[in-house]
């Protein structure tokens, strides 16, 4: 089993490549920290319950994880961006012997992570450093059950990560049935995520937005889950799950899904952005 972190629970921040990372303790549950990078919360970890997903983002997540597969199944998976694996112990904890691999650009953070957020060393979470896109074009063909992309830079999606021709690489590395759940940030017009919609549903058969309702109507800047697969995904469960979770949220799936698109173009290698940065206050 993981050691237990110091039993001081005090706020640490190192420097790692993202920028300054802060491990700030949750004062409600004793074995638990939030990892901020750049200021920006980034994880939220409880050593003591590897279930416990804390933010809405990463329990929309969790849902995918859950019906991947039927309860219990072990699972295939591999996370592009690492940060403090939040997923990668969920998906331990819930589907023991599940193989997972994890890559991560920022060796510093990752280091900070096993020295002060350890993880039971039983379980198969492999951690690679390097660049997302190239970890992934390393993984055979047909690997992995579920595929999350969850990478931020200076809190955005990188541009290499957005493309037509990365989801094409992101489907080579999938089994035939898998899942590809990508978490993504936007707000105000939704440019940058209807671009996303549009062009993951040029790459597979089936694809649905869950997201708080405010930033659905580009009223907040949040975060928007986007699943997609090359068969029928469990919408109906998905959809029971976000709307009663702690924070509500909102599932867009088929012609409403089109529709959200707004006849947004497919991006390519050559047209890709980042996606765009938060306002100022939201990390404030």
């Amino acid at each position: 089993m993981a050691r237990q972190r110091r039993s001081t629970a005090e706020s640490r921040t190192v420097p790692v490549g993202g920028g300054p990372a802060e491990l700030r303790p949750d004062r409600e549950r004793p074995r638990a920290w939030t990892l901020l990078v750049g200021g920006a919360p980034q994880s939220h970890v409880d050593l003591a319950d590897p279930a416990h997903l804390d933010f809405a983002y990463q329990r929309r997540l969790g849902h995918v994880v859950d019906l991947a597969a039927p309860p219990g199944r072990p699972l295939r998976v591999l996370h592009l961006g690492g940060g403090a694996l939040s997923l990668a112990r969920y998906t331990a904890h819930t589907r023991p012997r599940s193989t997972q691999q994890v890559v991560e650009i920022d060796t510093a953070l990752t280091e900070l992570v096993r020295a002060e957020l350890p993880w039971d060393r039983s379980w198969r979470i492999k951690v690679r450093g390097g660049d997302a896109r190239e970890g992934l074009a390393k993984v055979p063909d047909g690997w992995a059950d579920l595929l999350i992309a969850d990478v931020f830079a200076a809190a955005r999606t990188p541009a290499h990560l957005t493309s037509a021709e990365f989801l094409a690489d992101v489907r080579r590395a999938l089994d035939p049935a898998g899942l590809y759940a990508a978490n993504l940030t936007d707000g105000g017009s939704l440019a940058f995520v209807r671009g996303q919609v549009a062009t993951v549903r040029a790459a597979f058969t089936d694809t649905a937005v869950a997201a708080d309702p405010a930033v659905l109507r580009g009223r907040r800047f949040g975060n928007l889950i986007l699943l997609a697969a090359d068969r029928p995904l469990p919408v109906a469960e998905l959809t029971r799950r976000v709307a009663t979770d702690p924070h509500p949220g909102r599932v867009e799936h088929g012609r409403a899904l089109a529709d959200f698109t707004a006849g947004a173009p497919v991006v390519t290698d050559a047209t890709a952005d980042a996606s765009p940065p938060p306002p100022a206050h939201v990390f404030d």
